[in-house]
């Protein structure tokens, strides 16, 4: 679970998040949805504690990430809009040094690798350093380095960009899984449609302030979610 209780993050004058507060619960897949600049990015790394903030508390599963930052990280899996990997390392070596970081066991990292790389096709590209491939592969990287150590809480900036149409298929099935499993899901993305089929609650955030914030069904009523995103953003 995780709780944002009045989170304020001032960048010198500027408020770059204005008093958030909301709660994503254990099995739900949550969205995080708003124009370029909002803030998504600030607020997914307050979070994940890469990032300081000026006020409020950020709890993931009842540890605050301010003072109780190691328990928290121990949690959680974060995928950063964009995948800056150690590019001199191969791509088995690289999830490997992510499951060392989280004491994963020898035998539930290679079920885990075995499992993602196959579902993400990559199996005879393990063995590959990173710096050749394109950004879709180093996602799906990305990805499987996040989901090997079973985290109990998911959190992904733009997770679909870049990857081909059945990997976004396969993702999206793992993240339901995932939920099923009673573990919290929580991104941002820009594709509208896929957060309204996929997720259970959605927040929409326009310059640092939450406009909207609960069940899909209730944000977006008889409408769909594009319809409602553009119609705030006026």
């Amino acid at each position: 679970m995780i709780e944002i209780r009045n989170v304020v993050k001032k960048y010198g004058d500027k408020i770059a998040l204005k008093n958030i507060s909301f709660e994503v619960s254990d099995g739900e897949i949550f969205a995080f949805i708003g124009h370029n600049g909002a803030g998504k990015t600030t607020l997914i790394k307050a979070i994940t504690g890469i990032h300081d903030f000026d006020e409020g508390e950020i709890l993931i599963n009842g540890k605050s990430i301010k003072t109780d930052a190691i328990a928290c990280k121990s949690q959680i899996a974060y995928v950063p809009d964009n995948p800056e990997l150690y590019e001199n390392m191969r791509a088995i070596d690289f999830i490997n040094f992510i499951c060392d970081m989280y004491d994963v066991s020898q035998e539930v990292r290679e079920k885990n690798i075995k499992k993602y790389a196959k579902i993400f096709e990559i199996e005879d590209k393990l063995a590959d350093t990173i710096d050749s491939f394109s950004h879709g592969m180093k996602q799906k990287v990305a990805l499987m380095a996040a989901l090997a150590h079973e985290p109990k809480v998911l959190i992904m900036d733009e997770p679909f960009v870049g990857l081909d149409p059945k990997a976004v298929f396969d993702m999206k099935e793992i993240m339901r899984a995932m939920a099923k499993d009673g573990k919290t899901i929580f991104f941002s993305t820009h594709i509208l449609d896929v957060a309204e089929k996929l997720c259970t609650r959605v927040a929409i955030i326009k310059k640092g302030e939450i406009l909207k914030v609960g069940s899909m069904k209730a944000v977006k009523g008889d409408k769909s979610l594009e319809k409602i995103f553009l119609e705030l953003e006026k």
